[in-house]
């Protein structure tokens, strides 16, 4: 490995929410601090506990030198890095400056996107289980959640409901739907065949796609992300796609997303919308950031990360079969994320899942409450650190959690 990804980072103190806010009540869903003799082990927020890619720090420091942070427009090699990467990394073409708009993040970009296709109070499709941050922002800004709930084929891959899109779009008249690709947090990386089926309901019932990307470049054991707008033209114009390097890079504290919008009544709509606020502007910072990114050193990064996270998956989804039965989990094609269903577990010990969660939390593996991702005994586990911690956290959980 060329790059720093077994390092353990002392974040304490350093203004990161996964490490600080452990047993406080900022957002209402922290674990608990550990019982003594315990450190904690943030599994949680969906960050990384690796240090940024150089090329990143580079580019910031070398901004920062210029002791000036005035008013200013994006340069040209914003636009520029985004279109190569893209192009690289995905296979896009055709895409141009004028389809890239600049989002504070994802979810904001999410609801400008509702508030030109959708009037206050329409029903929005989505996939269940469901991102927290969707189920919010929807919520706070009068739209109504429709969920279509994911199902496990066969071979336990989770598979969206054609069938059940379809019947729900028609009875409760909706116009768009917001398409979690890769799907957080059940990890999948949707195949082609599997979007051109979905698409072609959209077309027929002429329902918008939003499309949240923020994890298209975080991929395992080879899996390629498909573009939602490269599947057909209907997709190509009738999708709004956000992304981020946030995920990919670790930059959240940064701030910046971007959106890409191929149509130009949608692309110019969403500009104005996004623009209300006054609010939604760059930061010369994460401008850098991005670049910085978006560079050939950003390239390699990348790949090593997912080497790194397909180890790091790999690692705990076997010691969960073999370990721990009762819990049922899928190895993901996508994000750093486990999503892991305790409820057989849990009724074959006499417990519930506020048991498990404590249990976890007071040994110091600090991961999620899965209910509020609409999985109803699930847990949510980031695995985005070093391979040390993460076997520590598995003995934990095998000799204080999970037992026999």
């Amino acid at each position: 490995m060329t790059y720093d990804f077994t390092s353990i980072m002392d974040r304490h103190n350093l203004d990161a929410s996964a490490v600080d806010c452990i047993g406080d009540d900022y957002y209402g869903m922290e674990p608990s601090l550990p019982k003594e003799g315990f450190d904690a082990i943030p599994m949680w927020i969906a960050d990384m506990n690796f240090p940024a890619c150089p090329s990143i720090v580079n580019a910031l420091m070398e901004r920062v030198k210029h002791p000036a942070f005035g008013y200013f427009v994006p340069r040209q090699a914003y636009f520029d890095e985004i279109i190569q990467w893209h192009q690289r990394r995905n296979g896009v073409s055709g895409l141009k400056a004028e389809h890239i708009g600049y989002e504070n993040g994802v979810l904001g970009g999410v609801i400008s996107a509702l508030n030109v296709l959708c009037s206050k109070g329409d029903h929005v499709l989505v996939h269940a289980p469901t991102y927290i941050g969707f189920t919010m922002c929807l919520e706070n800004n009068g739209y109504h959640i429709v969920h279509s709930h994911l199902v496990k084929d066969e071979n336990r891959v989770w598979r969206m409901d054609f069938e059940d899109m379809e019947r729900k779009i028609i009875e409760n008249q909706i116009h768009a739907m917001i398409l979690c690709s890769p799907h957080n947090p059940c990890g999948r990386v949707w195949e082609r065949w599997e979007l051109e089926r979905a698409m072609a309901i959209f077309e027929k019932h002429h329902v918008y796609v939003i499309a949240d990307e923020i994890w298209s470049d975080l991929l395992l054991d080879g899996h390629r992300h498909i573009p939602t707008q490269s599947v057909n033209d209907y997709a190509r114009l009738h999708t709004a796609a956000f992304y981020a390097p946030s995920k990919t890079f670790n930059l959240a504290g940064l701030v910046g997303g971007y959106h890409i919008i191929y149509d130009p009544w949608l692309h110019d709509r969403v500009l104005k919308e996004s623009s209300l606020s006054h609010y939604n502007e760059m930061n010369v910072l994460s401008m850098h950031g991005l670049i910085g990114a978006y560079q050939p050193e950003g390239y390699a990064w990348v790949d090593e990360l997912c080497q790194v996270l397909s180890q790091n998956m790999h690692y705990a989804v076997s010691f969960i079969h073999d370990r721990f039965p009762g819990l049922d989990i899928t190895m993901p094609e996508g994000t750093h994320m486990l999503f892991i269903d305790c409820s057989q577990w849990c009724e074959a010990h006499g417990k519930t899942l506020d048991d498990v969660l404590h249990a976890c939390w007071d040994v110091g593996v600090a991961l999620q409450d899965g209910r509020m991702f609409h999985g109803p005994c699930h847990i949510r586990m980031n695995l985005a650190l070093p391979f040390s911690r993460v076997q520590e956290a598995f003995d934990r959980l095998a000799h204080y959690v999970f037992l026999p």
